[in-house]
């Protein structure tokens, strides 16, 4: 299952395809008893796809058993054993992707000459994906994050490992955290080389970096003109060979201090908008706003939903036998202000309690 989200990933998922190019979303769950439907349920949704392939008179016989077979593949890899709050699953004549994503998403099946990518760029948007680069003597590894875990990454080469003849792990132990450790050029070179392949993972998929390792290896990153060198470093030996729970527990207080300081700023930056007559709120306004491209600032709470119908010049909140109704609307307007360049932040629950959940600083 797919997890790496980049730009090119996004703009490759974008490309028109030829008819039709079919997606499957579907809630899942990370823990029972919630997760005890997700395959039936998963398996539901294809069987509805294949159903509007065989309904769609636009589909040749010969296409309509292409994508069933790309569907019936997808199906196959996908592991909900590692399932987060949704999955997506994008097939067309020639191929097939699956994504599992970290915020959930409504149950549809969409026929088109695209991927519907607007909850998956919202997921990964809600995430804020980091990079953790750990650095040790021997061995330097990348490890990608999210919401709550982090897990080891192996782009761009990474683990990078030295090799050394009459390697000693019991003298390495000793003295691996020693400053006269990494003063020996070899291991210098090393880490020159660590640091330009990450300038190409950030080149790629650019991100927050944090970088962790002994406090003599921080210093010679530090005194580098190097990519590590901007990043937030963490003074903490042994990730590099460590676990991703380790790892998870050695980032967390600076995610969790970056975010309550994120939130506080977003909070100045609409209570600043109201003062100026800039602010916008509710998902109707926004909707308008986003289409505009007027929103140069769109906060909205982490698990924030809601299901409209869409009369045109505004929206309404549906009801329950309303068979228009749009239930990822909110995922539509975080597409949209994307698009048009804006800011797009998440925060905690309550925290937009007096805008609907929703709210923006306008361009004008």
């Amino acid at each position: 299952m797919e997890h790496d989200f980049s730009p090119a990933t996004l703009a490759e998922l974008r490309r028109p395809r030829p008819y039709p190019a079919v997606s499957v979303l579907t809630p899942t769950h990370r823990r029972e008893p919630d997760n005890a439907q997700d395959r039936l349920r998963l398996r539901n949704a294809v069987t509805e796809a294949k159903r509007q392939l065989e309904a769609d008179p636009a589909v040749s016989r010969d296409r309509r058993i292409e994508v069933a077979r790309q569907l019936d593949a997808a199906l196959a890899e996908v592991d909900l054993a590692h399932a987060e709050e949704g999955l997506a699953i994008f097939a067309a004549p020639g191929e097939h992707q699956v994504w599992t994503l970290a915020r959930s998403v409504p149950e549809r099946v969409v026929l088109s000459d695209t991927f519907l990518t607007r909850n998956l760029v919202a997921a990964h948007t809600a995430e804020r994906p980091f990079w953790v680069l750990s650095v040790a003597a021997d061995q330097v590894t990348l490890w990608s994050g999210g919401t709550d875990r982090v897990v080891e990454d192996r782009t761009g080469g990474f683990p990078m490992t030295r090799a050394e003849t009459n390697f000693d792990p019991e003298r390495q132990e000793r003295i691996g955290d020693a400053p006269s450790t990494f003063r020996d050029e070899g291991i210098r070179r090393f880490l020159r080389d660590a640091d330009t392949a990450l300038t190409e993972v950030l080149r790629r998929h650019p991100r927050p970096l944090y970088v962790t390792g002994p406090q003599a290896a921080l210093a010679l990153l530090d005194g580098a003109a190097s990519t590590a060198r901007g990043a937030v470093h963490i003074p903490h030996g042994g990730l590099a060979h460590g676990t991703p729970e380790a790892v998870w527990q050695a980032v967390r207080p600076l995610l969790a201090a970056e975010a309550r300081r994120s939130t506080d700023a977003v909070a100045r930056e609409l209570e600043s908008a109201r003062g100026r007559r800039d602010f916008a709120a509710g998902v109707d306004e926004l909707w308008q706003s986003a289409r505009a491209g007027r929103v140069r600032l769109l906060a909205v709470e982490e698990n924030y939903r809601t299901t409209v119908v869409d009369l045109g010049d505004h929206l309404e909140p549906a009801g329950s036998g309303d068979v228009d109704a749009r239930e990822d609307i909110v995922d539509e307007i975080v597409e949209q202000c994307l698009e048009t360049g804006a800011d797009v932040r998440f925060v905690p629950d309550g925290t937009l309690a007096d805008a609907d959940g929703i709210a923006g600083v306008l361009r004008y």
